[in-house]
């Protein structure tokens, strides 16, 4: 954080919480406003990119008459939880990109799927087969100049003295699952798959919404030929329940050293990073996926007093 401006702030929750539409939001803001709130000018990253990239490749696959490669089924969870880590490398390098640091991705299925394989490899994962890329070539190509793209821009759109990087992403666990959660899910895990350079200048802002609320809010979310928006697509009910059934924040502001942080265990080290949470369980968000002339005044003015509170914090 420099003076009062975040340099980097992580946007957490449950689906359909919140967290696109909360973006969005900070978008409409013209510079005084968005400083009041202690944000320079909002650059964005989130992981759904790779999310449906790897849907798309699994769609391919069957088509082709070959098991899915990530998923477990088309409407399933990760077929290996493992994945959830390459994901969230995945984006970890994209964020550390967009900071000055590392390479750009290559805006090529073959370079998609060539770091793909380099972190499944880290994580114990089996290469992709020489004989599945031919045939996730062609599918991934806009995949993955979509994301290389969405990289560029947020490189373009960096500035260490007036922006803040905004990383959005969603973690959890079984529906019931005993706290902490285990790796590789949660919170606790993600995070510390970012190294502590990162961590030491984040602060994470969470979006609190009751699990059977952020599931009725995903099927109202989905609208079909929306599926690679961060605001219309829709989570399958099956992940929702086994993946994001709960979550670990609360624990972790619970067993934090200070508080008001969360610790994170990364590198070698434990990085407390400031977190707060901003109540949405009334919905104050949804109304801000129309166009900004139909938002809700009253929504939207509660909404801005909750995120003055939050990051004040």
């Amino acid at each position: 954080m420099t003076g009062r401006r975040l340099d980097v702030l992580f946007l957490l929750a449950l689906p359909a919480s919140g967290k696109s539409e909360i973006r969005r939001y900070l978008d409409a803001l013209d510079t005084d406003e968005a400083s009041r709130l202690g944000l320079g000018r909002p650059v964005h990253l989130d992981d759904y990119p790779y999310v449906h990239a790897m849907r798309v490749a699994d769609e391919a696959a069957l088509l082709a008459g070959r098991p899915p490669t990530f998923f477990a089924g088309m409407d399933e969870p990760f077929a290996d939880p493992r994945e959830w880590t390459v994901l969230t490398r995945l984006l970890a390098a994209d964020v550390a990109v967009a900071l000055g640091g590392g390479s750009p991705p290559v805006p090529t299925a073959g370079g998609l799927l060539d770091r793909i394989d380099h972190i499944r490899a880290e994580v114990g994962l089996p290469a992709l087969g020489s004989d599945l890329r031919p045939i996730l070539a062609a599918p991934l190509a806009a995949e993955a100049r979509r994301i290389a793209s969405a990289v560029d821009d947020a490189v373009s759109a960096w500035d260490p003295v007036a922006a803040t990087l905004v990383v959005e992403f969603a973690r959890g666990g079984p529906t019931g699952a005993p706290l902490p959660l285990e790796a590789p899910f949660g919170y606790r895990h993600a995070l510390g798959q970012f190294p502590p350079a990162i961590l030491e200048r984040a602060r994470v802002l969470y979006v609190w919404v009751d699990a059977e609320d952020s599931r009725r809010r995903n099927r109202e979310r989905a609208v079909a030929g929306l599926e690679g928006s961060t605001l219309h697509h829709g989570v399958p009910e099956t992940v929702m329940r086994q993946e994001y059934g709960c979550d670990d924040i609360d624990w972790m502001l619970g067993h934090a050293r200070d508080p008001g942080s969360i610790d994170i265990a990364t590198g070698g080290t434990i990085v407390s990073v400031p977190a707060a949470r901003l109540d949405n369980r009334d919905d104050l968000t949804s109304h801000l996926r129309a166009d900004p002339a139909a938002w809700d005044e009253a929504l939207r003015a509660e909404l801005h007093r909750r995120l003055v509170r939050a990051l004040a914090r």
